[in-house]
């Protein structure tokens, strides 16, 4: 996340009177939060951009309270997608 993307996330919550919500910097990779402490994970296209998916999922496990949940919403490809294809936003975007 960028700064301008942190900043709009956290007056978005407390836009919302969302007093729960808090926006940290950090990595997925290792996640700026205490062992068992999180409720819910929510991925939506940010694990597919990592180079260590599994030391996400590690981090997910590390992070997560029991009975905690993940919600992931990533793109999956079954063959190598072709550079052009890869630079054209249009493709991977609304």
């Amino acid at each position: 996340m960028t700064a301008a993307m942190r900043e709009k996330a956290t007056a978005g919550a407390a836009a919302k009177g969302l007093s729960n919500v808090e926006v940290r910097e950090g990595f997925a990779e290792g996640l700026p939060v205490a062992d068992g402490s999180v409720d819910v994970v929510i991925s939506n296209g940010v694990i597919n951009l990592t180079p260590d998916k599994a030391a996400v999922m590690r981090e997910i496990y590390r992070t997560l309270r029991p009975g905690g949940r993940v919600q992931i919403a990533d793109i999956l490809v079954h063959r190598e997608v072709p550079q052009d294809a890869k630079d054209d936003i249009d493709l991977w975007s609304g």
